[in-house]
């Protein structure tokens, strides 16, 4: 019989290559914001994968990036940890984009983390022929010596459960670290958090990304009644941020409020009850005391 196996596992790549979709989809749930923004995740999120033979525990961590502010300096050292502590690196790279100097740049840093096996995805592989995927898979085996080169597709589910099967076997022999019933590390606030950050991510112009911040006031079921209520605070650096978020008339703050409801409505499987107001923390990326009542 074999061994149960145990472990860490993160995946890297550019920004937009998959991870995120792809540590909710084997998971099986969502866990982690996606968005086509850079550096959407801020922290190192942790998603439970369980199997009949390995626990497999996946860190979606930030993007390696060139850090201009507090925050970013902060989210670096995050991945650089993470790398430093987990038992297998995945490097993504999409099916349908060739190998540039940022994956070149990507592959070169991983390769200094001794402690990993490294193993390449070739995501997104449901959006090209057979023939394109081939070439991309010889291409990918040429940038080192690999543990494993899979094609994966998280929108269709394919390779999915060929995945887990190696990242389990890649994992030292360990009971499960974490209850089997366990989804994720994340508590519910900051689920809800990063739902309502993610849906102020969508169609925001390019100096709003990284300048969004959301907390939570209180939120609880009401008494006698399946509403759940929740006040939340979405955090901006500037007044003129504000007036971007709230847009005219308030159109793009209720548009924000309807995309974040509905899905922390799938999450808590109640009727929400979402008040969002925006407010202004000036350069709370670069203000170590505003960066820790964010809880960055």
């Amino acid at each position: 019989m074999n061994e149960f196996r145990s472990g860490f596992v993160t995946f890297v790549g550019r920004p937009n290559v998959g991870k995120s979709t792809l540590t909710n989809a084997l998971v099986g749930e969502k866990i982690a914001i996606t968005s086509s923004k850079p550096q959407t995740t801020r922290r190192a999120i942790r998603g439970i994968v369980n199997t009949e033979v390995a626990q497999i525990i996946l860190v979606d961590t930030p993007g390696l990036h060139r850090p201009r502010t507090l925050l970013g300096q902060r989210l670096n050292h995050l991945v650089e940890n993470t790398l430093g502590e987990v038992d297998v690196i995945g490097l993504c790279i999409p099916a349908n984009e060739k190998i540039g100097p940022g994956d070149a740049f990507i592959n070169e840093q991983i390769g200094e983390y001794r402690r990993a096996k490294l193993i390449v995805l070739v995501t997104k592989s449901e959006t090209v022929s057979r023939d394109a995927l081939a070439k991309q898979l010889v291409a990918v085996s040429e940038l080192r010596e690999w543990a494993a080169i899979i094609p994966v597709s998280a929108v269709s589910g394919e390779q999915l459960e060929e995945l887990k099967e190696v990242l389990g076997s890649l994992l030292p022999s360990s009971k499960a670290l974490y209850p089997t019933d366990m989804a994720t590390e994340e508590t519910l606030e900051e689920r809800i958090c990063e739902l309502i950050r993610e849906a102020s991510l969508e169609d925001s112009r390019e100096e709003l990304p990284h300048s969004l911040a959301v907390t939570i006031d209180e939120m609880g079921k009401r008494e006698d009644s399946n509403i759940f209520d929740i006040h939340a605070n979405l955090w901006v650096e500037r007044d003129s941020q504000k007036a971007i978020v709230i847009g005219k008339g308030g159109s793009r703050l209720k548009q924000i409020g309807s995309e974040a409801r509905v899905e922390i409505e799938k999450l808590l499987g109640h009727k929400v009850m979402l008040r969002i107001h925006v407010k202004v923390a000036p350069d709370w990326q670069r203000d170590p005391k505003q960066l820790g009542r964010l809880g960055m």
